[in-house]
């Protein structure tokens, strides 16, 4: 074993339950974070089962609703029985198209029932002024999961061809016939390659500060012919903006070639297909599962999740702030969320330290850093309030699962939209409190950490102190590092864009950002490598975070390193489909959890003292190789 430690410190640790792990039949992976995520879902669904068959057993509110919804998405047989009726008929509004000027007169509409479009439209916080929302407009997705697929990968035509024969079946379950199916994804696929060319890849869109380009409204609507955009957006919003976020300029750019005369039926068809796919979970069994085929084809997934799962899952979609606070309240409580809090502003005081202490910021960059770390807010277990949209939420059991869907869509779409050119909220959270993850607002500033991830391997009074630094204290320090990244450098403590930075302090820190693309670039694994600058900034985050939790851990008069490098390990360990591995490799911007675990350690002197690992190792990196930022 000591052989295997110096060999491989990820294998050493999670050797023996890589074998003997199992990949659920529906998940791609199973590991730390999906084990816990596992947990959830059961015990949740067990909940919802109990409320959906128990009046007595709903609280009271907004729950209640919830539970209501649950029941519908349950009700598989009168989701059978009302087959594609509804959503026919609401495909329908697309079909009768003849014109751009017909469907500029529906656009409004079409925005707020969640058509798909050649555009997306969002509210969200100004990044030059963070304290006010504006709006950002930026383009739709692509079939294939990057742009790059479209030149360089060599399974883009199998990929295409699963998402054809796909498409065909469900528009085939709808009541089309096999040729008009065939003719309509033709379009779509056709469509969807005039889009490719002209958006970002992965890796471009890995620094958001790229997203912000703002616009006149006049200006930008002059790109675009045949979709009156000063109509939209006047009926859209309060009132008639002067200017917007373009996030993708390039895009727009060629939107009067993408969205031409010659390409209606096109754009037609590829509004029909991918409508029709966004329907099919809320709809009969056989939809559901055909209309999950391509994605669970590109993760390797055997089996489409089981009814009640999909009825949770579609549940917990409507009203996760309502589930989240439910759940962090039941399961977690008052005294955890304080006992938490307590260690989040630990690892905080200690970053302070490390800022402090820091040798090759000037004074002048340290003190700001220190000024947006003692702003940094801090978001523990489940939310103070629940966002006040959700009291709108009322399921009406006596219409369809897909009504009341697409009604409640429509509420937060219109609810989004009525916050332009509003103060922004930074205590609105953006994830719910029973989702296994935490993240960093660059925006907001703020650091948020959902009750569902709070608990082992992470978080444990049953770990050592030093087990519970190298999991969750980890993670909080990686979160607050992220205030410190490639992107989150470029905003200042009140979330703005902004370059806080002297110019040599800012040189300093990009070679230092260089070195840990460098660490990572090229790596092999599953069959690809790793992109270095796509995965840069939860890289340095990694770093930030495993330094800074050490040096909390050795505060502790009950210190174990071996306990603290070994949890770091462990909630990294990870089985995964092949296939899904390949897919992370080229969109995800976090690296493969193996190596997020192995490499970062040897960026670590301590890990080399604690395991006595020696030059001639394989986890052995000379002391001038290791990168080391904050």
């Amino acid at each position: 074993m000591t052989t295997l430690l110096k060999d491989d410190f990820y294998d050493y640790v999670n050797g023996e339950w890589l074998e003997t792990a199992v990949i659920p039949a529906d998940k791609p992976a199973t590991g730390g974070f999906q084990d816990l995520v596992d947990g959830i879902d059961s015990l949740m669904i067990a909940e919802f089962e109990n409320m959906a068959h128990d009046p007595h057993a709903t609280p009271k509110g907004r729950m209640k609703d919830a539970v209501a919804f649950y029941r519908l998405a349950s009700d598989f047989a009168q989701r059978e029985a009302a087959g594609a009726t509804e959503a026919n008929a609401l495909l329908a509004k697309i079909e009768a198209l003849r014109s751009y000027e017909e469907l500029n007169q529906q656009l409004a509409s079409f925005v707020l029932d969640g058509i798909a479009l050649p555009f997306q439209l969002d509210v969200d916080a100004d990044m030059k002024n963070a304290q006010m929302n504006t709006l950002s407009v930026y383009p739709p997705a692509t079939i294939l999961p990057d742009k790059t697929y479209y030149t360089d990968n060599p399974q883009a035509g199998e990929m295409l061809q699963v998402y054809f024969e796909m498409a065909v079946n469900v528009l085939v379950a709808y009541g089309k016939d096999q040729a008009e199916a065939e003719s309509l994804v033709e379009q779509a696929i056709a469509f969807d390659k005039l889009i490719a060319p002209h958006v970002r890849s992965a890796e471009e869109s890995a620094d958001y500060s790229k997203n912000y380009n703002p616009r006149s409204l006049e200006e930008f609507a002059k790109q675009a012919s045949k979709i009156d955009f000063t109509q939209l957006l006047t009926a859209l919003l309060p009132g008639t903006p002067e200017d917007l976020i373009v996030t993708e300029p390039a895009y727009f750019e060629a939107f009067d070639i993408i969205v031409s005369d010659s390409h209606f039926e096109l754009l037609k068809g590829w509004m029909i297909v991918n409508q029709s796919l966004r329907y099919t979970s809320y709809l009969s069994e056989e939809l559901r599962q055909l209309g999950g085929t391509y994605s669970r084809y590109l993760s390797g997934i055997d089996e489409a999740a089981p009814q009640q799962k999909a009825a949770y899952y579609l549940t917990m979609g409507h009203f996760s702030q309502v589930i989240g606070d439910y759940y962090g309240r039941k399961y977690f409580g008052e005294m955890a969320k304080k006992d938490v809090k307590h260690m989040v502003e630990t690892m905080i005081a200690v970053y302070q330290d490390r800022l402090r202490n820091n040798t090759w910021l000037s004074e002048e960059t340290r003190q700001k850093a220190i000024i947006k770390l003692n702003r940094l807010g801090i978001h523990v277990g489940y939310p103070d309030q629940v966002p006040a949209i959700y009291d709108q939420l009322h399921t009406d059991e006596e219409k369809s699962l897909l009504a009341n869907a697409l009604h409640f869509n429509r509420l937060f779409r219109e609810d989004t939209f009525k916050k332009w050119q509003q103060p922004v909220d930074r205590e609105e959270w953006e994830m719910s409190a029973a989702t296994v993850n935490a993240y960093y607002h660059p925006f907001k500033n703020v650091i948020v950490f959902p009750a569902a991830i709070l608990q082992a391997p992470f978080y444990s009074l049953e770990q050592s102190t030093s087990a519970n630094y190298g999991g969750i204290g980890a993670v909080i320090a990686h979160e607050i590092s992220h205030a410190f990244d490639n992107n989150g450098a470029k905003f200042d403590e009140y979330g703005n864009l902004n370059n806080w930075w002297t110019e040599e302090d800012l040189a300093h820190f990009e070679r230092l950002a260089q070195a840990m693309i460098d660490e990572f670039d090229g790596l092999p694994f599953a069959g690809g490598t790793v992109n270095g600058t796509l995965t840069v900034s939860e890289n340095i985050a990694d770093a930030g975070g495993l330094s800074c939790a050490l040096e909390a851990a050795q505060k502790e008069s009950d210190v174990s390193l071996t306990d603290f490098f070994t949890n770091w390990a462990k909630i990294w360990r990870t089985k995964a489909k092949e296939q899904y591995q390949q897919l992370l490799l080229a969109i995800d911007v976090h690296g493969p959890a193996k190596l997020r675990a192995n490499i970062q350690v040897q960026n670590i002197d301590e890990f080399y003292t604690t395991f006595d690992i020696k030059p001639g190792d394989p986890m052995y990196r000379a002391p001038e190789d290791r990168v080391q930022i904050w």
